[in-house]
């Protein structure tokens, strides 16, 4: 009798065993499954603010660059005269529109800024990813000046110095704006949204 219970007991075991064992393992896999999508999201943040901070330097850097060696003095020739380096300060939008609306542009340039950041959590296109970082440190590098350049906060004035021929001038963060508007432009007509969907409308 007891090697009977022994045989009929025995195959319970495993059975007992592998009932344990199956729900953690389906939890493991299913967490699997899931994990990739959170790396590759604070990844794709991770390109956003690394493009954003690249862009916010080099403009930073070229305006005070600017201010201290070419503001109050002759242009510097690049091509000729098809392109100089003119430092002016311009109190308008991008490419000196709208100069009597100062203000206006500070509000719409810190909206902007945060509605990218609002974007960030749910950002998982590499695409999306650079052309919102271009386009939050171009804004971030113009709101820096607007708060704090002459001739007073919100009201600051932003220093322009690329000036191509028979054409406005303008800076280093008003050429990200515009590359990151581009790139959106071209990603919504391919169908790719910010979260990396695809879509055919």
């Amino acid at each position: 009798m007891a090697e009977a219970e022994r045989i009929i007991g025995t195959p319970d075991t495993p059975d007992a065993a592998g009932d344990g064992q199956e729900r953690p393992d389906a939890e493991q896999e299913r967490k699997q499954e899931q994990a990739p999508e959170r790396p590759r999201g604070k990844r794709r943040v991770a390109v956003l603010f690394a493009v954003a901070l690249c862009a916010y330097l080099l403009d930073l850097g070229s305006k005070m660059l600017v201010v201290a060696k070419l503001e109050h003095h002759e242009p510097i020739e690049i091509i000729g005269d098809w392109l100089r380096f003119a430092a002016i300060r311009n109190a308008g939008a991008a490419f000196g529109f709208g100069e009597a609306f100062t203000i206006i542009f500070t509000v719409i340039a810190a909206a902007v800024i945060v509605v990218i950041a609002r974007l960030a959590r749910k950002l998982h296109s590499l695409p999306w990813a650079i052309a919102l970082g271009l386009l939050l440190g171009g804004a971030l590098g113009n709101l820096t000046d607007r708060i704090f350049r002459a001739p007073g906060v919100f009201e600051g004035a932003v220093v322009d110095f690329i000036a191509p021929k028979h054409f406005a001038v303008f800076n280093l963060a008003d050429s990200a704006i515009v590359c990151g508007g581009i790139l959106i432009v071209i990603l919504s007509f391919r169908g790719l949204d910010p979260d990396g969907t695809v879509h055919k409308d």
